[in-house]
């Protein structure tokens, strides 16, 4: 990702986790360190479920858990650890907005349903309606906007689960940072997701950096709940699924990362090709038990000659 407002000198380490809850519901979590020329805004563009309402996104403060990251990076133990710290808190200063505005840890953040519905926004944090007619894909979008209170900082990270209305999950990460929106862009992302579906057909686990070749993601070598503390019960991570992690890091097109999976995205399937490795012991162990039996039928059948 990043869509900005106004113009920004930097942007840099994103990190996105992505999670579907099985109720109809997807969250997102988003951190990043950036450097503006001005005061700016983060816009980040949703499939929201059809109307959308002030209600169809529930923002939650992260602000006392600037390591949420670093626990899902603990999942990929050889990884470098990355040391992820919060910006200081500074007042936004008073706004009038129609739109509700949510305070969640250094930000100011606020659901906008529409693209019409911009126009109750300050216009400082607003992106021209010229610039979104350039992307006709998100006509029927909604939009998290959270106003960064620093011109530069290291945020905390920026958490919401929203109504979806499809099965795919969703990652925001079309760049608009100079106002112009170029067909491919340079990424420093890594993106985290967790999916029943992908638990089921993974392989055994590799290496921390060995992408799996169902999936083409990285997974993590056990669940969730072996690396990570759990927000107090607040639910963003599945304790029992496995962690799968994508390094998007030089040139990609500049669109959203969109991982259509098939399955229930919570309760995973019996997944035989875990169990691969075991093929060529398995192989061994029939390739005696065929030799021994076929030794004891010779046995029988030289006894039953002698016999006679």
């Amino acid at each position: 990702m990043c869509m900005f407002a106004n113009p920004v000198f930097d942007v840099s380490a994103t990190k996105i986790f992505a999670r579907l809850t099985g109720t109809g519901t997807q969250w997102l979590v988003y951190q990043m360190e950036y450097r503006s020329e001005v005061t700016n805004a983060m816009i980040l563009p949703l499939p929201v479920r059809l109307p959308a309402r002030d209600e169809s996104v529930r923002f939650v403060d992260l602000s006392k858990s600037s390591r949420f990251f670093d626990e899902l990076i603990n999942a990929f133990p050889a990884r470098h650890r990355i040391s992820i710290t919060c910006s200081a808190e500074k007042s936004l200063g008073d706004r009038r907005s129609a739109l509700k505005v949510h305070q969640v840890g250094n930000f100011m953040a606020s659901f906008v349903p529409t693209l019409d519905d911009f126009e109750r926004l300050d216009p400082q944090f607003v992106i021209p309606r010229a610039t979104w007619d350039l992307i006709p894909g998100y006509v029927n979008f909604g939009f998290a906007v959270f106003q960064l209170a620093e011109l530069e900082a290291k945020s905390h990270p920026m958490a919401f689960e929203f109504e979806t209305r499809n099965q795919d999950v969703f990652f925001p990460t079309v760049h608009i940072h100079d106002g112009k929106i170029h067909p491919q862009e340079e990424f420093d992302h890594l993106l985290f997701l967790q999916h029943a579906g992908f638990d089921s057909v993974v392989s055994g686990y590799q290496n921390w950096d060995v992408a799996d070749s169902a999936t083409g993601f990285v997974r993590s070598k056990k669940v969730a709940q072996r690396y990570c503390d759990f927000l107090n019960g607040i639910g963003i991570v599945d304790p029992d699924l496995l962690i799968h992690r994508l390094d998007m890091l030089g040139t990609f097109a500049n669109e959203d990362k969109i991982c259509q999976i098939a399955g229930s995205p919570t309760v995973p399937s019996f997944n035989y090709r875990k169990y691969s490795w075991l093929m060529p012991w398995l192989v061994v162990l029939a390739g005696m038990a065929w030799f021994f039996n076929r030794r004891q039928q010779i046995k029988n059948l030289k006894k039953t000659d002698n016999q006679v």
